[in-house]
This record gives structure tokens, C-alpha cells and sequence, in this order.
């Protein structure tokens, strides 16, 4: 796989150096050494490397290849498919719509979405389906505990419009509240929330409200042909071989990333650069603003990395806030122990990770 970010096995790896406030000079020196470790071991094909505190970033490598079969070379500046590490990006669009008051986290989605009035509920598949216990909200979609499936096979080119009208008509899997389940087409549903709470399409407000104040030159939904060029290919290791294969983005739909006939699916549609994503951590650090800009009250963003599905069990040691994954056992997650308790994030389907640290104010 090509990953964005540091791999959580290699943060692992860096922890004891790294448990001060901020990495020393020697430390951030000695990453690009580390992540080589990992393309030598044919883990991996190339990593880029970021890390930064709350006002600056202190390191940016790269190692490895970015294509294989051509031999180009990881640059600092290439280009990543960041799949789910979009979906914290669209619940920063619900969240500033909390606070414009132009929705609730807790407003049912039918408000938005009128078909979600009347969906259903199959507790076993292919069993019969009974009504909803109570509106699904949100909250709900936020939280991955909305009992939404996901979408597969689904025609290219619907717009979230259409999207939503089809994923309303899918019985949930259990009641709303009741069960954690990820759930990537829930979070799709949130970019038809924005473009009907906002009066704008999901991707202007995303560009107008986060992208262009945050400063993130190059994030998109649609990679330009010139970005394209630059986009670092995905690879899974085959189980008989032990070698890298190239594998494809299946959440394309079988299009060009360059499609801008492709809606623009909050879930995991997004491609950018390291320098990009970091940017929205920063913002996320300092309370929600950034260069000037207020994205976020203070209180939201407390309110989005608290942890919010109680008692129900969800990964080991990370709990869900609202569109951020949550630390509250670092001892829980495999190679992640260096991360403290109250540290947020979230990682992709082919090797992106992006984390902060509010305790130690450093992000990776």
C-alpha cells in the first residue's frame, strides 16, 4: 500500500523518542530512516511523512516509490487517494452548519433528507423489517451508529441527491443508538445534508467555508489530469507472492478519478497532499482557528473529539466522536500506545493515517 502518513506500526516504533511535548531535531531526523525500513521490507511501496505542532510542521519526507512499474519516486508533494480520512473533513461541514444554526447534531436526517422519514429496520438478513424506534439522526451518522449499510454496485454517476434517495431505501441493520457499526455511506449521506442545509453543492461549500480559508491548495473530489500525474498509486501485498500488486480504488465506481461526473461522496472521495490535511489538525489544535480564520467555536470542537457512543463497543481503546476517531486507551491499540488519551483522528482503506496529539500538541 502507499500510505500519506506515518504508518501506526512505525509510530509505534518512534514512541519512546517521541513522547516529549515536541520531537527533538534528532528524532524527526531519524523518520525517513524508519519508513525506509518498511519499503525495504516490502510492506510498503512509499511514505510520505508529516509532522507538525499546532503552528508549523517540523518534518516532510519521503521514501520509497510512488509507482512501481515505472520506478518514480515518492515526493513530499504527491497526491493520495485519503479515502475515509475524508469523512472528519465533512463532519467539519456539519459541524460549522451547527454553528451558523443552520442545523442540530441531534435534527433527525428526514429534516434534510424527507425519504429518511420512512426507512425500516432488518435485524437479520433477509428478515422481516420493522419501523425505527425513533428518528435517525445525525448524531447517528457522526457516530457510525446509525445502522446504515453501505451502497455497492451502485450506478457511477447518481448526484447525492440520488444517492440519498437510494441508501433511504436500504432497511438499517439495527435500531439507531443501539449498536456501533462503520458505515461510509452514512457519512456520503452528511455531503446531501450540507448542499440542502446550505443551499450550496456539497463540494463549493467544502472549497468556500474549509479548503480556501484553511489554505489547502490542492484538495479535491476530482483530481486535475496534472494532479493525476502525481497521484501515488494504491498496492496490497498478495498473500501467495509476499509481493507488492497494484490494486484499484473500487470506490471510484470503475471511473476516472479525473471524472467530475462522479459526485463528490464525503465518505471517502477526497484526494490531497500531506500539507493540505494537516492544516484542518492545526485548525482542530488551536481551538478551531487558523491563520485569521474562525472555521469552528471552541466548543464545537470540543464537542466533535469527546468521546460520544458511550458503552457501545467500537474499536479497541477508540471510541467515536463526531466524525473523529478518539483515544481513551492507548494501551488498547496495536503500535498506537505512544498516543494519549484525548489524541483524535482517523485513518484510510489503503494505509492514510492522520492523528493529533492535544496533550503532547503535535500532530502526525
Amino acid at each position: 500500500m502507499t500510505s500519506l502518513r506515518l504508518p501506526l506500526l512505525a509510530l509505534g516504533l518512534l514512541a519512546p523518542a517521541l513522547h516529549a511535548a515536541s520531537p527533538d531535531p534528532e528524532t524527526l531526523a531519524a523518520i525517513p530512516a524508519k519508513m525506509q525500513e518498511f519499503v525495504d521490507q516490502g510492506q510498503i511501496s512509499g511514505i510520505v511523512t508529516l509532522v507538525a505542532d499546532r503552528d508549523r510542521v517540523l518534518e516532510l519526507d519521503a521514501v520509497g516509490s510512488s509507482d512501481l512499474a515505472s520506478g518514480r519516486r515518492m515526493r513530499t508533494d504527491d497526491f493520495f487517494w485519503i479515502a475515509s480520512m475524508s469523512k472528519p473533513m465533512t463532519a467539519v461541514g456539519i459541524a460549522m452548519l451547527a454553528d451558523d444554526g443552520k442545523l442540530s447534531f441531534d435534527d433527525p436526517v428526514s429534516k434534510f433528507i424527507p425519504e429518511f422519514a420512512s426507512v425500516t429496520v432488518a435485524e437479520t438478513r433477509g428478515g422481516p423489517t420493522v419501523k425505527v424506534a425513533r428518528p435517525l439522526t445525525l448524531r447517528d451518522l457522526l457516530t457510525h451508529t446509525s445502522g446504515m449499510g453501505e451502497l455497492s454496485d451502485r450506478a457511477p454517476h447518481l448526484t447525492l441527491a440520488e444517492t440519498a434517495r437510494l441508501a433511504a431505501r436500504v432497511p438499517l441493520r439495527f435500531q439507531p443508538g443501539t449498536r456501533w457499526a462503520y458505515s461510509t455511506t452514512g457519512v456520503d449521506m452528511l455531503g446531501r445534508v450540507i448542499e440542502v442545509a446550505s443551499g450550496l453543492p456539497f463540494d463549493r461549500f467544502m472549497q468556500q467555508r474549509l479548503f480556501d480559508p484553511l489554505g489547502m491548495k490542492e484538495i479535491t473530489f476530482w483530481p486535475t489530469p496534472a494532479q493525476a500525474e502525481r497521484l501515488a498509486k494504491s498496492y496490497i501485498v498478495n498473500p501467495q507472492t509476499h509481493r507488492l500488486e497494484e490494486t484499484p480504488i473500487s470506490y471510484m465506481y470503475h471511473t476516472a478519478v479525473t471524472d467530475r461526473e462522479r459526485p463528490p461522496l464525503g465518505g471517502a472521495g477526497l484526494f490531497a497532499t500531506a500539507a493540505d490535511i494537516v492544516k484542518v489538525y492545526q485548525m482542530m489544535l488551536r481551538q478551531g482557528e487558523l491563520g485569521g480564520h474562525r472555521i469552528l467555536r471552541p466548543a464545537t470542537v470540543a464537542e466533535m473529539t469527546r468521546p460520544q457512543t458511550g458503552s457501545l463497543k467500537a474499536r479497541p481503546g477508540m471510541p467515536w466522536g463526531l466524525g473523529f476517531c478518539v483515544v481513551t486507551d492507548p494501551s488498547a491499540m496495536e503500535a498506537n500506545t505512544m498516543l494519549t488519551p484525548g489524541s483524535f483522528g482517523h485513518g484510510g482503506a489503503y494505509g492514510t493515517n492522520s492523528w493529533a496529539d492535544p496533550t503532547k500538541g503535535v500532530i502526525y
